[in-house]
């Protein structure tokens, strides 16, 4: 039992050490590479970076860090009252852990550490990479900062429109809102190559982990796995009736359908019950139904 528990906490505190280092990666990309050469992004910081600059920037804007947690507490607290929103302690650790890096890296780093405040291109363009390895290491280890996730899923709740479009528009328009605030049609321009970068440099990272996947799992103690699997991630779980060909023994199947970033997550439970379970393991292209996509009308 003491071993286990130490097994527990010793993993435990490697996802939050690789948590934080993702995010600091994310915070170090922001703060040192895309600010000094005004280069706008999407999500939440895209929309601090707009309200750093329209209050003055470097002479006295808003910091990052407050307005990163402002608007994620209320969007943490908005889809807590329309759509019963449930934050794990990984998110909540996320969103404050982010947003005292990027106040802290703010203040005390120097505004143009790497010197390419005047090449807006591979600030764009390695400030995308750098944030999108960052954040992918947080989605490995089961984190999430919030952000417009939380919009996407309140929209989508209402309107059958896909995760992807939701945010790819809100990208879009805090993109384009950088033209008025920067005065600078190029500002948007390298605001996507840096909405590309980051997006292209998760899906690398995580080989297509935004996608869902589909897990066929055989095991003597499937109903064990079974129970584990809707206590842990809350996601449903069919039992396939089945017969092995060579032992002519009846048999259960496992089959679940999950995000891909939540496929770690579901190693590691078949493995704490049954590390010799016989699994397969295979990318899905479209999942329709309750906690997936909604079917277009």
């Amino acid at each position: 039992m003491k071993q286990l528990d130490r097994q527990s906490v010793l993993r435990t505190f490697k996802e939050y050490f690789l948590i934080s280092v993702g995010l600091l990666m994310y915070a170090f990309a922001w703060i040192c590479i895309l600010m000094p050469a005004e280069v706008m992004g999407g999500g939440v910081n895209g929309v601090g970076l707009l309200i750093y600059y329209g209050t003055g920037g470097p002479n006295g804007g808003v910091p990052l860090g407050i307005t990163f947690l402002v608007i994620n507490g209320l969007f943490v607290l908005l889809g807590s009252l329309l759509i019963s929103l449930r934050v794990g302690a990984k998110t909540i650790y996320a969103i404050l852990f982010l947003s005292a890096s990027l106040g802290f890296l703010q203040g005390v780093l120097p505004s143009d550490l790497l010197g390419l405040a005047n090449d807006k291109m591979l600030s764009a363009i390695l400030g995308g990479a750098v944030a999108g390895a960052g954040v992918s290491i947080c989605f490995m280890q089961g984190g999430n900062s919030g952000g417009m996730d939380i919009i996407a899923m309140i929209i989508n709740k209402y309107k059958t429109i896909s995760y992807g479009r939701i945010l790819m528009t809100i990208d879009m328009i805090t993109i384009g809102c950088s033209i008025f605030v920067l005065g600078e049609v190029s500002a948007a321009i390298y605001g996507f190559v840096m909405v590309a970068t980051f997006g292209y440099t998760i899906d690398a990272v995580m080989a297509g982990n935004r996608q869902s996947t589909q897990i066929l799992i055989v095991s003597q103690k499937w109903e064990e796995i079974a129970s584990r699997i809707y206590d842990a991630m809350h996601r449903g779980v069919t039992l396939i009736d089945g017969q092995g060909w060579y032992s002519k023994k009846p048999l259960k199947l496992v089959m679940v359908v999950c995000r891909k970033n939540e496929s770690n997550i579901l190693f590691q439970v078949i493995k704490e019950v049954d590390p010799n379970a016989f699994m397969t393991f295979g990318s899905v292209m479209g999942v329709y139904g309750l906690g997936f996509e909604a079917l277009k009308k």
